[in-house]
């Protein structure tokens, strides 16, 4: 059947727990395939190069923009956030479901460039929760936890503008309620407007 794949983007502030649900979603469904971002900053512990990001330097990220290779890209305190264009746009072609964590500036360009792709929201229940897992880290001083708390408030403004807010309070729901966004994108009309075609060519 020739059905384009859907396209998900998963956003929220820093600490608002996207990864973890990511990573849950990823382990029930493994045909979903996850756009892994190019990303100047250092790994934090326990991250690898290729699997959580390609951790690159900043001279290479700018070369990518300029040959037009990045599908989005976003400069968040102080460091490139990017996805490459090719993989992720020849897996929706052939049919593939394709599920990516990104910034908020980067989800927006991914909107404007590609409008059936799907916003997902990941929202803390409150912002005690919110700078609880920030602090949790470890890995950042009070001054940019402080950063990250203020550019959280502007990033939860952006959810109304969303496809869908998923608040993630517990993480089981939040997970499947991620996975039934995913279920239901697969039926919408514009994914199979090449087999609709088709059919009435025949």
């Amino acid at each position: 059947m020739n059905r384009k794949g859907s396209l998900i983007v998963l956003i929220g502030p820093s600490g608002s727990g996207k990864g973890t649900v990511l990573k849950q979603v990823l382990q029930e469904d493994e045909k979903i395939f996850l756009s892994v971002s190019a990303t100047t900053r250092k790994p934090r512990e326990g991250e690898e190069d290729g699997v959580h990001y390609f951790f690159i330097k900043k001279e290479e990220f700018e070369t990518l923009i300029a040959s037009d290779s990045m599908l989005e890209y976003a400069c968040y305190c102080d460091n490139y956030y990017g996805t490459p264009k090719a993989t992720v746009l020849n897996r929706l072609e052939n049919g593939q479901n394709v599920i990516l964590e990104i910034e908020m500036q980067g989800a927006k360009q991914i909107k404007e460039m590609y409008e059936e792709a799907i916003l997902v929201f990941i929202v803390p229940p409150n912002l005690s929760i919110l700078k609880s897992r920030l602090t949790g880290r470890g890995t950042e001083d009070e001054a940019t936890i402080e950063k990250r708390l203020k550019t959280a408030l502007d990033e939860i403004k952006y959810s109304k503008e969303c496809d869908y807010v998923v608040i993630n309070n517990e993480l089981e729901q939040a997970v499947k309620e991620v996975r039934a966004i995913i279920e239901a994108s697969s039926c919408r009309s514009s994914v199979y407007h090449h087999f609709i075609d088709d059919l009435l060519q025949q």
